[in-house]
């Protein structure tokens, strides 16, 4: 039986290509067989409701919580008193084999970092955080690093090193 659903967090600096990783590694890990969520952390925030809309007229008017559903979707919108732990949101999570999340780079959970020359500096983790990283420069670092591109390379690690020991393979 699988064990928990196992995250890893795509991490990086602004601008180094966080979501363009994301969205190669997406139709990789489809195409062979998994089921995927994504979390992106926004530290600035965000609004999802439209005001005047329905859901939003719920919340004004007290909903601690508000959900739309259609045939195709739906949508939990919480109140909170502060910002859930990643555990938290993972824990509300079903029916995935893995949770991809774009930030928490302060966070427990294995990263690829994105690093690209044209953003320069040094990596934001250290090697012993890493999963690996994704560059486009040759990197001095006690971790795996693929290209910007290698998306292949990248879930063959991840179905090494992450999903295999949740017993979330998909294929042999």
């Amino acid at each position: 039986m699988p064990s928990a659903i196992p995250v890893i967090s795509v991490v990086g600096k602004s601008d180094a290509g966080k979501t363009t990783l994301l969205i190669k590694l997406l139709p990789e890990l489809k195409r062979r067989g998994y089921r995927v969520a994504t979390v992106k952390h926004d530290t600035h925030g965000f609004d999802i409701d439209r005001p005047g809309k329905d859901t939003w007229r719920h919340a004004e008017a007290g909903a601690d919580v508000v959900v739309i559903s259609s045939p195709a979707k739906v949508a939990f919108i919480e109140k909170v008193a502060a910002e859930l732990p990643l555990d938290a949101i993972a824990g509300r999570i079903q029916n995935v084999d893995l949770i991809i999340t774009e930030g928490y780079k302060r966070g427990d959970k294995p990263k690829i970092e994105v690093h690209r020359q044209a953003v320069g500096g040094e990596l934001l983790c250290t090697a012993d955080e890493l999963l690996a990283v994704a560059t486009d420069e040759p990197l001095a670092i006690d971790a795996p690093c693929y290209d910007l591109d290698d998306a292949a390379g990248l879930v063959d690690l991840i179905e090494i090193k992450i999903l295999a020991p949740a017993g979330r393979l998909r294929r042999p």
